[in-house]
């Protein structure tokens, strides 16, 4: 339990995993939080939570794309709230939909968010952080930085650019010995309203693929992160099997994704032409930390033994080798833990 009020920035932080890092942060460390998306309504009820929870909030309604807003955004906060001691690269926007049905405004809107945002928050944070030598940049990533899925080309290409950029930085901050710590958190999939509004180009609607994790822990592991910020961290078994698997068979996972990742990503129920998405514009009404899927969500730990996690790791890997992903699934389930690394 950190014992002072940290500063912490968190992009995204109108709903879904980065409304539920912002309220972890204000529960756990009573920080006082800069809070940015586009939504400045929703970003108020989250504020509002922030601090019945007993932490402070700075409401900064910006689009992480636009970068003269993130340095500004950070400029903000050093004024009113003190040095930022964390900042945490959260905001994504995506499209659901084969390439041929993308049109090229759509993946520019995907790169400029996802990609450049998370960009230009890690420069913004820089600029302050890099003058007094410490702070941590948390960069929120994704199993599929690894492994791209088909139906996702724009998302998974965005997750795999930050990837590059962020290890990038990481070898520049180690050749200049410097004290500002950078980390990286792989997500598996999560239940937020990101399938509720995103822009699909699917006849049916969008889902999480694999198992579904509660966003409450997924933040929870974020604030984990800041406090032990290793070079990466991997959370839920679905994200160690998706990264290992695809360094172990890449060719083989292509075709196991190609097979299982189509309808994997569809529920039976059509969808509705012309609804709303968030791709541009936010949507009113619909910002919250879970999704529609809570009866599906799954428990993360946040801690496990090393020799479980090795071994895990290691049954994640054998499980393309040899098929035996029900196997360490099962043993997964026995243990009652989820793999962090």
């Amino acid at each position: 339990m950190v014992q002072h009020r940290p500063v912490v920035v968190v992009t995204g932080a109108s709903a879904g995993v980065g409304r539920a890092t912002a309220l972890a942060f204000a529960r756990d460390w009573g920080a006082s939080l800069g809070l940015i998306a586009r939504s400045a309504e929703a970003l108020e009820e989250v504020r509002a939570e922030v601090e019945r929870l007993g932490g402070r909030a700075l409401v900064i309604p910006a689009d992480v794309a636009d970068a003269d807003a993130m340095f500004a955004a950070a400029d903000a906060v050093e004024r009113t709230l003190g040095p930022i001691e964390v900042w945490v690269n959260n905001a994504m926007v995506t499209v659901f939909g084969r390439v041929r049905d993308l049109s090229p405004e759509e993946l520019r809107r995907v790169t400029e968010v996802t990609y450049l945002g998370s960009a230009h928050g890690a420069m913004a944070a820089l600029h302050h952080m890099q003058n007094r030598d410490r702070g941590v940049i948390v960069q929120v990533g994704s199993a599929l930085a690894y492994r791209s899925i088909p139906l996702q080309a724009a998302y998974c290409g965005a997750k795999s650019a930050i990837r590059g950029f962020i290890d990038s930085l990481r070898t520049e901050l180690i050749h200049d010995g410097s004290n500002v710590q950078l980390t990286m958190v792989q997500l598996p999939a999560v239940n937020t309203p990101q399938f509720d509004w995103a822009r699909s180009h699917m006849p049916r609607r969008a889902k999480p693929v694999g198992t579904i994790y509660d966003p409450d822990d997924i933040g929870r592991a974020i604030v984990h992160a800041a406090e032990n910020p290793k070079r990466e961290h991997w959370l839920g078994f679905s994200t160690v099997e998706a990264i290992l698997g695809t360094h172990a068979l890449p060719a083989f996972a292509d075709h196991q994704v190609a097979t299982m990742a189509f309808e994997g990503q569809e529920t039976d129920e059509p969808e509705r032409p012309g609804r709303p998405d968030n791709l541009f514009e936010p949507v009113r009404r619909l910002h919250r930390t879970h999704g529609r899927f809570r009866d599906q969500e799954h428990r993360l730990a946040l801690t496990t033994t090393g020799m479980a996690a090795r071994g895990f790791a290691f049954l994640a890997g054998m499980a393309v080798l040899g098929g035996i992903g029900y196997a360490a699934r099962a043993a997964l389930a026995r243990d009652r833990t989820e793999v962090m690394e």
